[in-house]
């Protein structure tokens, strides 16, 4: 208002934004709209990966706001029929200009490029599927409406997003059945809980606070196998718990040495003691594997699935329940490590530290 101008799209800092956007693109101003998305966007993106406490793109909290509005800006990149990377080049521009106040987002310059390239990597692949299904979709659809089931299908098998489903049916000139969508996810919500407790049922003796610390520590041990063994094709054969220990199968060629199960123990005995939280997230199968989230049941799983992160240690699908920080399990020890059947080895082991709990 200060500068006599209409929007505040033409301030110093948006203003050679958009004058790149209708540069790079060589759009006008029937384009103004996406243009001014991509630059809010790409600036609110820097800034919340940048802060001290900044966050990463996921699909729950904040992390879901950060994903929204990278892909909605990646979304309307294709709209001006230009590259994605602009994003990125948007991004180091917002740092130079706010880098006096905000130091903070030079320091994480890396950070923010890395992050945005990352998510945009991620829903390109998404949204080159989702986008066809979406074309062939509109061409049944009945009365100018996409069902709530067809919608469903779109989030379930090719990971698209609802809100992203929403904004194009409106570009379209039609609507979507939101609340018939709602519906779908909770019943298939309700299919996999149900289904993961089944096939939890042999693993856990029963589903009180020590076997869920003793389940939590299944997932640390698998990661910390792979880690010292330096074999990434270790996976969970079969798994026994009880109140008091945890029995884990995995395939591996031969016995362990002692140094290797003493290594195996402090690698666990350091995720413990880093006090990492326990992320429980649902999301498509789809998405799970392309997230990397490792899984040991093949095709058994439900569409939607629940994806147990510990920081940067393991990712697992599974069906729960398990504790909400490694710090709950004090101590990790291996009391023995044996052949289960061949080219199957067997650990069994406990966690203390617990027992005034």
């Amino acid at each position: 208002m200060l500068n006599g101008y209409p929007t505040v799209y033409e301030i110093d800092v948006f203003k050679p934004i958009i004058d790149l956007l209708r540069e790079r693109s060589g759009k006008g101003e029937d384009f103004i709209r996406p243009m001014r998305i991509i630059a809010d966007h790409v600036r609110t993106a820097t800034f919340m990966i940048g802060d001290e406490k900044g966050v990463t793109p996921s699909n729950v909290d904040q992390g879901y706001i950060l994903r929204r509005l990278i892909r909605r800006a990646v979304r309307f990149a294709r709209t001006l029929e230009i590259d994605s990377s602009v994003l990125i080049e948007i991004a180091e521009k917002y740092v130079e200009s706010y880098k006096a106040y905000y130091p903070e987002l030079a320091e994480n310059h890396d950070k923010i490029v890395t992050e945005l390239q990352k998510e945009i990597e991620r829903f390109q692949k998404t949204l080159e599927t989702g986008l066809k299904e979406f074309e062939k979709l509109l061409k049944y659809i009945q009365n100018n409406r996409i069902s709530g089931k067809a919608a469903f299908k779109l989030y379930d098998t090719f990971g698209f997003p609802i809100e992203m489903t929403v904004e194009l049916a409106k570009d379209n000139g039609v609507t979507v059945d939101e609340e018939g969508f709602e519906r779908a996810f909770k019943e298939h919500q309700e299919k996999s809980h149900a289904g993961a407790e089944q096939k939890f049922k042999g693993g856990l003796a029963d589903h009180t606070e020590a076997t869920s610390r003793l389940h939590t520590a299944t997932h640390l041990l698998n990661a910390a196998l792979k880690k010292v063994l330096n074999a990434p094709d270790i996976q969970q054969k079969g798994s026994n718990i009880t109140a008091e220990r945890l029995r884990f199968d995995f395939n591996f060629p031969r016995p362990l040495t002692p140094e290797e199960i003493k290594a195996v123990e402090d690698e666990v005995n350091r995720a413990i003691e880093r006090k990492i939280d326990v992320i429980c997230e649902e999301m498509p199968l789809a998405k799970a594997r392309e997230k990397g989230a490792v899984g040991v049941f093949g095709d058994r799983y439900d569409s939607i699935v629940k994806v147990y992160t510990i920081g940067d240690v393991s990712m697992e699908i599974c069906g729960g329940p398990h504790a909400a920080n490694t710090a709950e399990l004090k101590h990790f020890s291996i009391i023995k490590e044996q052949s289960s059947s061949a080219g199957v080895r067997r650990i069994k082991a406990v966690i203390t530290g617990n027992e005034e709990a």
